[in-house]
């Protein structure tokens, strides 16, 4: 599904040999001093936050941003390929991604330009969430190159090879694909941590609880109200925040069969200081550090700060019109069909099964609007329209978060090109 220079590899064999995983383990950790111990220095308005259950995480890779604003109450960070993409274009790394270009030439003079690519993407990202654990002690999720997204070997590849680097602080964004569903799956039962990214809704993270049991799920709720108030559906205002806690509350019902490695909600994307007062409750709050200086410096009284979990704010769309007429409601509903298959598939072996064989099943069990059989052309034109879809081009033929999902896979995959297109440059100098 992914629209990347590598989508088109069909075999992960050079990735998985013992010589290429222990050259780029050796320059991932070069200089690696250990898991830090960061400042411990409470902060009030954080505090109260964290008082009503909810764990918060900065969304970001810029050290000295994280620095800043480093508290008690703060355990984690997120990275993705926008976040590592920033950073690298800087030019901050490029002295120790030329030098590692050239000692994995050295060492496996085999490997193609391709391959040596992917191998300094993974060096990068690996280098720039190592450097967050030094320094802050914090618990950082990596993120997996795009390429992977469709190919449940490659999933589990780099998900194995990233966690090894640091399993005692690494947690795996793998993202919501059909095929993603089923590397999860797996990863979860070795023991894996995974942080099941790009998800937008109450059904999507409804099944995957129950079924891939990932550590954390997501709702990326500011490109939800982005998407409703850029194509002109209404304001946008609380469309992500109604998303995120039925989400949460979905994910709480889903997560009582599995109480040993419980699934966490995760409030992604947000976009102000505001959404974090009024998402007090939701399990993860991974937050901007200039939404966290928004909070900071809100004012607002901490002893009103509470959980929002159970609460149900009001959406508004332009025209009057209904959240069925807009296509929103899929976000927030899960509804019987979701239940009914979710159920299905607990008294299935997929142990062997690929995407499609999941998509099949799905759809064979009555819902046919989770997945969506995308053709080329058409992931060429949500790659060129970013990270905010034009809804009339898709409303009747995808459902929202379907839709959502894909356009951030899309996103990602483009500010990973535009890495990638980095990392190429510096081999030619190797």
């Amino acid at each position: 599904m992914t629209n990347h220079k590598h989508a088109a590899t069909t075999t992960w064999e050079a990735h998985a040999r013992e010589q290429v995983i222990q050259a780029a383990r050796d320059l991932a950790l070069k200089d690696f001093q250990g898991v830090g111990t960061g400042p411990g220095a409470s902060n009030p308005a954080f505090a109260a936050v964290a008082g009503t259950g909810s764990r918060l995480w900065l969304d970001t890779g810029d050290l000295a941003a994280a620095r800043n604003l480093w508290s008690a109450e703060l355990s984690a960070l997120t990275t993705n390929n926008t976040l590592v993409n920033k950073v690298v274009q800087t030019g901050a790394l490029d002295h120790d991604l030329l030098s590692a270009a050239r000692e994995l030439r050295d060492r496996v003079p085999s490997l193609s330009e391709n391959d040596v690519v992917l191998e300094l993407s993974f060096i990068a990202n690996a280098r720039v969430s190592l450097k967050l654990v030094e320094d802050l002690g914090a618990q950082v999720s990596v993120e997996l190159h795009p390429s992977v997204g469709d190919d449940i070997e490659g999933t589990m590849l780099f998900a194995r090879r990233y966690h090894a680097l640091c399993p005692e602080r690494f947690v795996i964004k793998v993202p919501l694909t059909p095929d993603g569903f089923l590397a999860t799956r797996r990863l979860s039962r070795q023991g894996i941590p995974v942080n099941y990214t790009i998800g937008f809704s109450a059904r999507q993270n409804y099944l995957a609880t129950y079924f891939s049991r990932p550590r954390y799920v997501n709702v990326f709720l500011g490109r939800l109200n982005s998407v409703i108030a850029d194509n002109g559906l209404g304001d946008g205002i609380n469309v992500g925040e109604k998303a995120t806690l039925a989400s949460q509350r979905a994910v709480l019902e889903a997560r009582s069969a599995e109480s040993t490695h419980p699934t966490m909600q995760i409030a992604a994307s947000i976009r102000n200081g505001q959404q974090v007062a009024d998402l007090a409750g939701v399990d993860v709050l991974t937050i901007p550090p200039e939404a966290a200086q928004q909070y900071l410096e809100l004012d607002v009284d901490l002893d009103s700060i509470r959980s929002r979990v159970n609460e149900d704010p009001e959406v508004r769309f332009a025209d009057d019109k209904s959240a069925e007429e807009v296509g929103a409601s899929v976000l927030w509903e899960v509804g019987p069909g979701i239940r009914e298959v979710t159920s299905a598939l607990s008294s299935v072996r997929t142990d062997d099964w690929r995407g499609a064989e999941l998509v099949q099943f799905v759809e064979d069990h009555g819902v046919r609007d989770l997945f969506y059989h995308w053709q080329p052309e058409e992931i060429a034109e949500i790659w060129a329209q970013g990270k905010i879809p034009e809804l009339a081009r898709w409303q009747s033929k995808v459902a929202l978060d379907t839709l959502m999902s894909m356009a951030a896979l899309q996103s990602f995959a483009a500010d990973q090109q535009a890495l990638d297109d980095r990392l190429r440059g510096l081999i030619t100098k190797a």
